[in-house]
């Protein structure tokens, strides 16, 4: 059998980023200093390492705590204004390690806003991601899962602009924006008029997880099983698990390989390891030697 690991797999150019912002962070600063508000990633392994050089986790409720001078890390996700007012108040450096296209999605979220706009965000009301962006437009906003909730929640004889986290999947997001337009087509025969209305869809989902679907499938395809590997809490993770999936129904999602089956492998020829954009390379390469020292003396690593 062969194990090979999907070469586009690794962490995104955002998260990236941000742990090299967090590395240099803990090499500038004495030790106890450098603070991250929330985990850094949603995985578990990058979690333990960056702990391992000093980084400690924390909450909103620990700012006020923590002594005068202190840095604390903003991660990819963003944060809401308050938690910047927050620590100005108490004497805390933020260092901001936002991703720009977290940034640029807060930005013209807080843009139509300003201009008057009801907000529909197609996302997880409670992701980090989502929980920033609600704050730039005071949570006056509407966070959907899906189609159905879209058409019950938006009043679409309000102007309207749809955004989306940047992690979500596309083809929901489309669907969402083809069903809101269906409806305001039928409000207007409902009422026989012209309803006063704007409707703007802002595909605002990164082009680096959106474009991966493609390639994905390909890997998926071209194995008898996947192994997606992924931390549990990750947004992306559980997206580009489904896209997987979806083409090869011998994909199994783990987090440590702790969880690796030896039954999944029976019959085996090829085995792909994958997985989310906070996934780092090196726990995928420890995988990957994990299956060979573990299930088979005959797998070959490639």
């Amino acid at each position: 059998m062969n194990v090979t690991i999907d070469p586009r797999a690794g962490f995104c150019w955002g998260v990236v980023r941000t742990v090299e912002i967090a590395e240099e962070m803990l090499r500038d600063n004495p030790p106890g200093t450098v603070f991250v508000l929330g985990n850094i990633i949603h995985n578990p392994q990058e979690i333990d390492r960056l702990s391992a050089l000093g980084l400690r986790t924390i909450g909103h409720a620990d700012i006020p705590t923590l002594p005068p001078g202190s840095k604390v890390l903003v991660r990819a996700h963003g944060e809401p204004p308050q938690t910047y007012r927050m620590a100005r108040q108490h004497g805390i450096e933020i260092i901001d390690a936002t991703c720009p296209v977290v940034t640029r999605l807060q930005e013209r979220v807080r843009k139509f806003y300003d201009l008057g706009y009801q907000i529909v965000i197609f996302g997880k009301a409670n992701h980090a991601e989502v929980v920033g962006v609600r704050g730039v437009c005071n949570d006056e906003c509407i966070v959907v899962s899906g189609v159905e909730e879209a058409l019950e929640r938006v009043d679409l004889r309000r102007k309207t602009v749809l955004f989306s986290q940047t992690t979500m999947d596309r083809q929901t997001f489309l669907r969402i924006r083809d069903a809101l337009k269906e409806r305001i087509t039928e409000l207007v025969v409902e009422e026989m008029q012209t309803i006063a209305t704007e409707f703007h869809a802002k595909d605002t989902i990164c082009g680096q997880v959106a474009g991966r679907e493609d390639d994905l499938r390909r890997f998926a395809r071209q194995n008898d099983v996947i192994v997606f590997v992924a931390g549990k809490q990750s947004s992306n993770g559980k997206v580009l698990y489904e896209v997987v999936h979806s083409e090869n129904p011998r994909t199994y999602f783990i987090e440590s390989t702790d969880e690796l089956d030896p039954q999944w492998f029976d019959g085996a020829e090829t085995i792909g390891i994958t997985g989310a954009t906070s996934t780092p390379q090196w726990y995928m390469e420890r995988v990957r030697h994990e299956i060979l020292r573990r299930f088979s003396p005959t797998i070959a690593v490639q």
